[in-house]
């Protein structure tokens, strides 16, 4: 029988990239154009959109079933 631990130390990178992809959105300002943005990226760091502000893009996340999680 397999451990928590072992299944754990048995991930691959990708299985790492793929955690939280269906429920995370992380949320990072942006410079576009010379201006401040507000990206949400997936859990696998591929952007998904670009917003002009914060609240819009927590908002944005929500609305599409995705937990917003900020990164610095």
């Amino acid at each position: 029988m397999t451990t928590e631990v072992e299944r754990i130390r048995a991930l691959t990178p990708q299985d790492l990239l793929m955690l939280g992809i269906k429920d995370m959105a992380y949320v990072k300002d942006v410079e576009v154009d010379g201006e401040t943005g507000v990206a949400l990226f997936a859990a696998n760091g591929q952007q998904i959109a670009v917003m002009e502000d914060r609240q819009t893009a927590v908002a944005a996340a929500w609305q599409n079933g995705l937990a917003p999680m900020t990164l610095h």
